[in-house]
């Protein structure tokens, strides 16, 4: 699935994290102090993580995961931890070189990072696929085509975090389209959790596969929906 619309959202997704956000990002993915809005975005992206992990299990050992979308590898250090192999992809090349700064010594032999598409078929196949906050940018169509793309490699579970659809995000979506093109970060794209449950359950090649649990993580300026589907 490489039809325009994800195509060109792709390069606005690498152009943004690999230029324009990275000394924001690489702030807001490290203990330096912050702002009130960015100390609420870091506390529900750690919620979120530990929410993903809970559902991978606490012994990792002998399994391989794909990390895609890993940022600056904050959950793929601790799926590491957890003793699981981890090839952590992402499209900036500058913050997957930031993760290979900061990773552990203890772990660093157990994963694998990767700049890149998270859908190249050269990166094997997975007993899980982790996607946080890594689809919220693409229309949900384009999601869940990439899902099941993942899918098709994977034996045991998707993970995966999406923007959903509320009042509060609608609002911020709007005000943020007005600022300069070259100053905002490609926009999210929220999804209703059914829509995205109907068009999986519906897919050909996610067949066989099972919506387990949903949760949603609010944290001032931070809402992501997590949803884990399963090989049935």
């Amino acid at each position: 699935m490489h039809n325009a619309t994800y195509q060109e959202r792709r390069g606005q997704i690498e152009h943004y994290f690999d230029r324009t956000a990275v000394a924001a990002w690489a702030k807001l993915t490290s203990d330096a102090p912050v702002g009130r809005i960015r100390a609420s975005v870091r506390a529900g992206r750690d919620r979120m993580r530990s929410t993903l992990l809970s559902w991978l299990g606490e012994d990792l050992r002998g399994k391989r995961i794909l990390d895609a979308g890993c940022g600056t590898g904050a959950l793929a250090v601790e799926a590491a931890r957890r003793g699981a192999k981890v090839v952590a992809i992402d499209l900036s090349p500058t913050l997957v070189h930031l993760a290979r700064e900061r990773i552990p010594h203890d772990v660093a032999h157990l994963v694998q990072f990767e700049s890149g598409d998270m859908l190249d078929p050269a990166l094997g196949c997975f007993d899980h696929v982790v996607a946080m906050d890594s689809i919220i940018h693409y229309q949900t169509e384009d999601a869940v085509q990439a899902l099941a793309q993942l899918a098709d490699r994977t034996s045991g579970s998707i993970v995966f975090t999406f923007a959903p659809r509320t009042p509060l995000l609608a609002a911020m979506i709007s005000v943020g389209r007005w600022f300069p093109r070259g100053d905002r970060a490609p926009w999210l794209e929220p999804m209703a959790e059914e829509r995205i449950a109907r068009l999986m359950s519906t897919h050909s090649a996610l067949q066989g596969w099972g919506c387990a649990r949903s949760q949603r993580v609010s944290s001032g300026f931070y809402t992501s929906q997590a949803m884990e589907w399963l090989r049935t």
